[in-house]
């Protein structure tokens, strides 16, 4: 049977939607037993929301006030020393995964299997290479524990119901004194988080400018939707770097992904192929974007989108 940990992503007190995620990817593997490891300085709130993942068979807390902000170097030698007895060690392949679970990993040893979308079997894995252009299957050694992180956009969130035993773990682990917390810096917004939002509004390079920018705030908040945009505008500087979608921005799956002034570059494409509905409205009517919008709208975006807005 495989017994499997998976590392909770949280903020603020509150557990994030992608640690639901890796618990669906967990279940997928053959007889797991699913655990969930809490590290904060307070942990008892975003437990009791662990504990209710179905699917989820117990939640370890480790209370520690080094805890108090998500640094890998800090988290990483306590994960790994809970990773004992474990045979998968599993996090989500968001910027808190893609940061910690490489040092988790590097501590126990093993190659890590990044950006998992499917399970074959208990070692055998589904990741995308090439920014999605191919998916490969990769087999981890049956004789070492699997560290990976799962692709949250290929994975729905495990439902609520569970009921998990809360346990607190007392970690002797030496954390590293040459790495220590500043500060975090984040834009604040009333709108839905990017990754984890059910519809998304995005601007490309065509808008022009951080004015014109404005557009596709409006239209999200009358949809209320997250905003998002590819890496041409935030180069550009019309939004700032944590809005970005795509291979080296953000991989989401919303129900409906709305694409404007986006051309759709190989590497944009890559953060929004798990989307339900693609909707692409751009002036240039071979722009690669409308290969795999499911609606497209040729035309003039500063006409077309408050037009669609009136009509909302």
């Amino acid at each position: 049977m495989s017994k499997i940990l998976i590392v909770a992503e949280h903020l603020g007190g509150q557990l994030n939607s992608s640690t639901a995620r890796c618990v669906s990817c967990a279940q997928a593997v053959a007889g797991a037993e699913i655990h969930v490891a809490v590290l904060s300085d307070a942990p008892e709130a975003v437990a009791a929301e662990a504990a209710k993942i179905a699917g989820v068979a117990r939640v370890i807390t480790v209370a520690n006030a080094a805890n108090a902000h998500p640094v890998a170097q800090v988290l990483a030698p306590q994960v790994a020393k809970l990773a004992a007895g474990y045979s998968h060690v599993f996090g989500p392949s968001t910027t808190f995964g893609k940061d910690l679970m490489p040092c988790v990993a590097a501590l126990l040893g093993v190659a890590q299997v990044s950006d998992i979308m499917a399970v074959e079997g208990t070692h055998v894995f589904k990741r995308p290479i090439y920014a999605g252009n191919a998916i490969i299957t990769v087999e981890a050694p049956s004789s070492m524990a699997v560290v990976g992180t799962v692709r949250t956009a290929s994975w729905p969130a495990a439902g609520a119901g569970g009921s998990a035993t809360v346990e607190a773990a007392s970690v002797d682990a030496a954390l590293p004194s040459h790495t220590r917390f500043v500060s975090l810096q984040q834009g604040k917004s009333d709108r839905p988080d990017l990754q984890g939002a059910s519809k998304v509004v995005s601007g490309g390079r065509a808008l022009g400018s951080a004015d014109a920018f404005k557009i596709i705030y409006s239209l999200a908040d009358k949809m209320g939707a997250a905003v998002g945009a590819s890496r041409a505008a935030v180069d550009a500087g019309y939004v700032p770097n944590e809005l970005q979608v795509g291979q080296t921005g953000k991989i989401i799956a919303p129900e409906l992904y709305v694409a404007i002034g986006i051309s759709g570059a190989i590497q944009h494409l890559t953060g929004i192929k798990d989307a339900g509905t693609i909707v692409a409205i751009n002036k240039d009517a071979e722009a690669p974007i409308f290969e795999i919008a499911d609606f497209g709208l040729v035309g003039d975006l500063f006409q077309i989108v408050p037009e669609l807005e009136q009509a909302l």
